[in-house]
């Protein structure tokens, strides 16, 4: 019996993963039906979920219920957010980050790795759907922070999406972002209201951006993102127009490590869904190349359940 009560409790924890084990959960719903003993072993076994109250009752703990509600519901967000359209889901994503205290990270997300289509339709549907532009609701919930101008000129650009560069440009603006750095002296808050960083980060297109920070590196032999300091905004909005790949395997990344909070788990679902008929095989390349092993492999040894199989058939696709 204490074999079967560890495997319960280990199908409702999650072990400080992500999710609970619903087949387990259901496998004991089967075989425990008039077996109390069995259920009165599993609660005095589980102090995390269940406190002795009075000598009486095995008492559930309100705090422990409120995380199990939120580890049930990683499946149902992850489907109804996969069944969405992808404008709605962008508006809705972007509305939830601007009235929460979260970091502007997601805004930045969807403001740099969409097409300019894709925006523009994200866009139209934060409009339809809470009746003010995604342009004013950034601007004013943004307004006391440094990179608002930053924000408020990504999520409004429209831009240019063909093949052609003029490396001229690329290399005078290389050399405009590292004049604004050197000038910066270190100081994020500084640099990210530079105008001259603004306008280069939201009007350029994006095969243009990758050409400037080529050159960047070219000369001062690193890449521009190990110069922004702490300044998170500035540094997601580069490695997202650039870099794609590399920023969501960092997001996941975080998103699976022991320490990661309420946040970072969220962020596995969100790009899970999103990217998952963009470009997946580039961030499981990108995971590989930054921190070893399959990221697949990781998400098996974090996940559990149905929560589980949903993520893996998102990110490995049909590896």
């Amino acid at each position: 019996m204490a074999d079967e009560i560890q495997h319960l409790t280990r199908a409702f924890s999650g072990l400080g993963g992500l999710g609970v084990d619903e087949p387990a959960m259901v496998s004991a719903l089967a075989k425990w039906r008039r077996q109390p003993e069995k259920l009165s072993g599993f609660r005095k076994s589980f102090n995390g979920l269940f406190k002795d109250h009075a000598g009486v009752i095995e008492r559930c703990e309100e705090e422990y219920m409120l995380h199990l509600a939120a580890e049930f519901s990683r499946f149902k967000n992850l489907m109804v957010m996969w069944a969405m359209h992808p404008w709605e889901r962008d508006a809705r994503l972007a509305h939830h980050v601007l009235h929460q205290a979260h970091p502007a990270a997601i805004v930045v997300e969807v403001a740099c790795t969409r097409t300019a289509e894709e925006l523009l339709g994200a866009r139209k549907a934060y409009q339809a759907l809470f009746h003010h532009s995604l342009e004013e609701d950034v601007a004013y919930r943004a307004r006391d922070k440094p990179y608002c101008g930053l924000l408020v000129g990504l999520v409004s650009a429209y831009r240019y999406e063909g093949p052609r560069v003029s490396e001229e440009t690329a290399r005078a603006e290389a050399k405009a972002l590292a004049a604004a750095v050197k000038g910066a002296g270190g100081a994020a808050a500084k640099l990210v209201e530079n105008d001259e960083v603004v306008r280069i980060l939201t009007t350029r297109s994006k095969p243009h951006l990758v050409e400037t920070f080529k050159h960047y590196k070219e000369i001062h032999g690193r890449h521009i993102e190990e110069d922004l300091g702490h300044e998170e905004t500035l540094r997601e909005a580069v490695l997202c127009l650039a870099t794609p790949a590399k920023y969501f395997s960092q997001v996941m990344a975080a998103a699976l490590s022991d320490g990661a909070d309420h946040h970072a788990k969220e962020a596995l679902t969100r790009v899970a869904v999103t990217r998952a008929d963009v470009d997946m095989d580039g961030i499981r390349a990108a995971y590989h190349e930054q921190f070893g092993g399959k990221l697949e492999d990781a998400v098996a040894g974090k996940a559990h359940g149905y929560y589980r199989d949903a993520l893996l058939s998102l990110v490995a696709g049909g590896k």
